[in-house]
């Protein structure tokens, strides 16, 4: 039935009126088809005909309604105007043409931000931790935010919340790094800067890949998972927990692997249990793309697609994506063969309806105007913020000598290496030019090379040489080269690898167009450079002309050699837009790296996992030929300046559960040019009823200073920050005594104290404080 038939006074935002109350009697009005409907998606080329909304398709797709229609800017590689307008089709069709006309939510993809193109590319989130600036993140999704609700969208597939151990794994460049604290202080600053302050003015963010996602077999992406409840709950689950909790995301999604058997997307203990039961989250939880059927096709644990429905259902996944699969026709046959209950269907839809409803979507918030969406595209303001982060992103892992900033004596300067003229190697795996393998950038990026020019100016005459490819075997361009690093004062080597989606070729095989070397499915079982970059390093090194290694990478790569000899590495990730600009200003020393390591860095793949919290045995334990220690620590950043630590106070020494201690110290810049230091807090339980990480991060705060000048640090540590899951897995907090260490990275500490913990061990209440705060003075 169309338009004329439906009873548009139900249906109409009414303020006076609570949502609970109308979706219920919505609810109430709705066929099992239509029910159904509500949970199912629908990729946009499947609405189109050429790059024009076609009602004849729509009516085969839409009839019925739809819960979600899968990134209509980003998958169809329409320009933002397009995008906005064919969103608006979209919801038109379904306001006029079905019975009850229910909008659809519109999603997109945005980790380094809006996956489409035209969309402004921020530094990935590896990079993004490494700044150690939540509010910078803030800052960046609020314009990213922008951006999707100008074409449209309501809902977002980000952030990322996996804690990444294990460098194997392609996708770690899209985490906010190993440290849980770290990362759900990051992901909080993303989710309140794309959510904004009320769902009408927000774009929905999604917390991925719930849970433990980052810690498959053999750092595979979709392996096995096998972690302890115990761990999983500390360290895995702990950024999801707070970021329900504290940054109040609106959505999650079901991660695509097993834990003890269990694949997530069939886990009703981590969906139900523990995300709205235990935690009281109230948002939509949506499937990873495909992984409802993989439960038929991957896990083996059902038997046909309407089983695998059944059982994702039941779990308390709402929404399947990118398309409907196993809902929508398989779902309604599961439901009348007593598979799954109508009542758990109702819990789904009124979630998803719920959510529309907040939003405004059903009203005033359905359409946006295409005519004003270039005005939120590629501003000014927007490229200004991408250099920020760029600059603000790189980790100056090694200096001696002071070989950086260059200085006025570098008059030839020779830039090599095949990442220096890319603009594709700037970007993560989930930038559009990136992600859907284009040949061409949809906006400007800039170049190391290009970056590096720009900050030089006139007085410096630079040489290029590329050397060699990414990948290959090729050294036809080694004497180009070496000649450059002859005829130079000094030589940048801007190596590494690029990002991209899907496996990188088969073993032995390098498919034509697939050369990454990072990303979603390129998993890999070395850290070291690809093809032949260490062979180039090594033969510039030998010409005797002082080199900078530059690391234009997703995945730090354990380079020993290097770190061993060159005298300079700066790893910049994959650093956005603006990436090129902000390593030459580096260079120059017209910015003053403050980057600081999210990842302890190995020296080689065997010492995996070698993250900073582990166990005091585990960090005991040597190798035969090696230490058991990183090559360059979590937290680990250099400065072109110093920064003293001092005057360390700790109040009450003494203190009782339920209550704070205020830790306090001075930093001071000792040096002649401004920098940024993140200190850094860490605690460890001395003695405790079950084995207790090193150390563990409590507090961090990014803090600038002036040649000379001082400011006075204070945290203040709630006991609830103390706490541990116990041989009952009860949440407690312990008597006892806890070292307090303050520095500049997990290894560097300069400042000790201690405080004692008295009184009676005590279950922890709810709700429980997940961060200590930070004062300066």
């Amino acid at each position: 039935m169309k338009k004329k038939d439906r009873e548009e006074d139900n249906l109409r935002e009414d303020c006076q009126q609570a949502v609970s109350t109308r979706v219920e009697e919505l609810l109430s009005r709705m066929t099992l088809e239509e029910k159904v409907a509500q949970l199912g998606s629908v990729m946009p080329e499947e609405l189109l005909e050429g790059e024009e909304f076609s009602p004849e398709k729509a009516e085969e797709f839409l009839s019925e309604g739809i819960g979600q229609i899968t990134r209509a800017g980003g998958s169809t590689g329409l320009k933002p105007k397009d995008a906005a307008q064919l969103a608006n089709d979209i919801q038109q069709f379904l306001e006029e043409e079905t019975r009850l006309g229910v909008p659809a939510t519109m999603h997109e993809e945005c980790l380094s931000g809006y996956m489409g193109a035209g969309g402004t590319t921020y530094p990935q989130a590896i990079g993004l931790a490494s700044s150690w600036e939540p509010e910078l993140v803030e800052n960046i999704t609020k314009e990213i935010r922008k951006q999707l609700k100008a074409i449209g969208a309501h809902h977002a597939l980000s952030p990322v919340l996996d804690v990444a151990r294990d460098l194997r794994w392609g996708r770690l460049e899209e985490t906010f790094g190993e440290d849980p604290y770290l990362v759900a202080k990051m992901a909080i600053g993303y989710v309140e800067g794309l959510q904004g302050e009320n769902p009408r003015e927000g774009i929905d963010a999604t917390l991925k890949h719930f849970g433990g996602h980052s810690a498959g077999e053999g750092g595979r992406n979709h392996a096995p998972v096998n972690l302890s409840p115990r761990e999983l709950r500390e360290k895995f689950l702990f950024p999801f927990e707070a970021a329900v909790k504290e940054g109040d995301a609106r959505s999650v999604m079901n991660a695509y692997h097993d834990i003890d058997g269990v694949p997530c997307a069939a886990s009703r203990q981590l969906l139900t249990d523990i995300l709205r039961e235990e935690w009281g989250f109230q948002g939509v939880v949506v499937s990873d793309y495909f992984s409802i059927r993989m439960l038929h096709t991957a896990h083996y644990v059902a038997e046909d697609e309407k089983e695998a429905g059944a059982l994702a259902l039941e779990a308390g996944l709402d929404v399947e994506l990118p398309a409907t699969e196993c809902y929508g026709e398989n779902l309604i046959a599961a439901i009348k063969e007593g598979l799954v209950t109508e009542a758990a269907l109702d819990e789904a839809v009124s979630r998803q309806l719920r959510a529309k409803m907040e939003k405004g979507i059903f009203s005033e918030r359905r359409y946006v105007d295409p005519d004003g969406v270039d005005d939120v595209f590629e501003t000014e303001e927007q490229r200004e913020l991408a250099l920020e982060a760029a600059r603000k992103s790189p980790v100056l892992l090694k200096n001696e000598g002071d070989l950086l900033p260059l200085g006025q004596e570098v008059k030839k300067l020779a830039v090599v290496g095949p990442n220096a003229a890319e603009t594709k190697s700037l970007l993560g795996d989930y930038a559009y030019s990136v992600h859907v393998e284009s040949e061409e950038d949809t906006i400007p990026v800039v170049t190391v090379l290009e970056g590096i020019e720009n900050a030089a100016g006139e007085d410096v005459e630079i040489r290029y040489a590329q050397g060699c490819e990414i990948r290959g075997e090729d050294r036809s361009g080694f004497e180009e080269a070496r000649a450059a690093a002859e005829w130079a004062d000094a030589t940048i080597a801007v190596v590494g690898g690029k990002s991209g989606l899907g496996l990188a070729g088969e073993p032995g095989e390098q498919k034509q167009g697939y050369l990454h070397t990072t990303g979603e499915g390129s998993d890999r079982t070395d850290l070291k450079l690809p093809g032949v970059q260490q062979e180039l390093l090594q033969a510039i090194f030998q010409t005797g002309t002082p080199t900078a290694a530059v690391l234009v990478n997703g995945r730090p790569l354990a380079i020993d050699w290097a770190a061993d000899n060159l005298p300079a590495i700066l790893e910049a990730w994959l650093p956005g837009e603006e990436g090129g600009n902000a390593v030459g200003e580096i260079l120059f020393g017209r910015i003053n790296p403050g980057g600081k390591l999210p990842v302890s860095i190995p020296r080689s793949v065997g010492e995996t996992p070698v993250h900073y919290n582990r166990k005091p045995i585990s960090a005991e334990r040597e190798y035969v030929f090696s230490k058991n220690e990183p090559l360059f620590p979590f937290g680990h950043g250099l400065s072109y300046t110093e920064f003293e630590y001092g005057d360390l106070t700790i109040a009450p020494r003494r203190i009782k559960p339920a209550s704070t201690v205020e830790i306090g110290f001075r930093l001071t810049n000792r040096g002649k040019i401004e920098g940024e230091e993140v200190v850094q807090l860490y605690l460890r339980d001395e003695y405790s009823s079950l084995t207790r990480p090193i150390k563990e991060l409590k507090g961090f705060k990014r803090v600038r200073l002036e040649p000379g000048e001082s400011r006075e640090v204070k945290f203040t540590l709630s006991t609830d920050l103390l706490a541990f899951y116990d041989r009952e897995m009860n949440l407690v907090v312990e008597p006892g005594d806890f070292k307090v260490m303050v520095g500049g990275s997990s290894q560097d500490v300069r400042l000790e104290g201690d405080f004692e913990l008295v009184g009676e061990k005590k279950t922890l209440p709810a709700p429980r404080r997940f961060f200590s705060e930070v004062e300066l003075g």
